[in-house]
């Protein structure tokens, strides 16, 4: 029996973002659920499940796009969890942002490296 785009969102979200996409999930509940079904059927039961790219290199590439937007913090400090979660060492993750210096522009490259410095702080906390 095959899984419902939902349940395989679930699942996905489950294993990339842990507590974290949970509560990101809990915070729409009560401002707009359907937005909350919608982030985890899409990104997580479509484009996430897909096999032509490994759990890494879909991180890889979310946090190098929300680190050149730079007006995303709270979804890159989640996905900077992810990718941690998911594989990527710290070495990595420093590179992916200091790349972005050079296509985004020094500012998101700084806000980048200053969202990862406070979610090494936060998982240190809890290690």
């Amino acid at each position: 029996m095959h899984n419902s785009r939902y349940d395989i969102g679930r699942e996905q979200l489950a294993k990339i973002d842990g507590d974290a996409g949970e509560k990101v999930i809990d915070s729409l509940k009560d401002i707009c659920p359907d937005l909350a079904k919608y982030t985890i059927e899409y990104p997580f039961g479509d484009i996430y499940a897909r096999p032509g790219l490994d759990l890494k290199s879909r991180e890889i590439a979310t946090v190098a796009a929300l680190t050149a937007l730079g007006n995303c913090q709270p979804q890159l400090k989640v996905h900077l969890n992810a990718a941690l979660n998911v594989g990527c060492s710290e070495t990595q993750i420093k590179e992916i942002i200091l790349q972005m210096s050079v296509y985004a522009g020094f500012p998101a490259a700084l806000n980048g490296m200053f969202a990862f410095r406070d979610v090494l702080q936060e998982r240190s906390k809890t290690d």
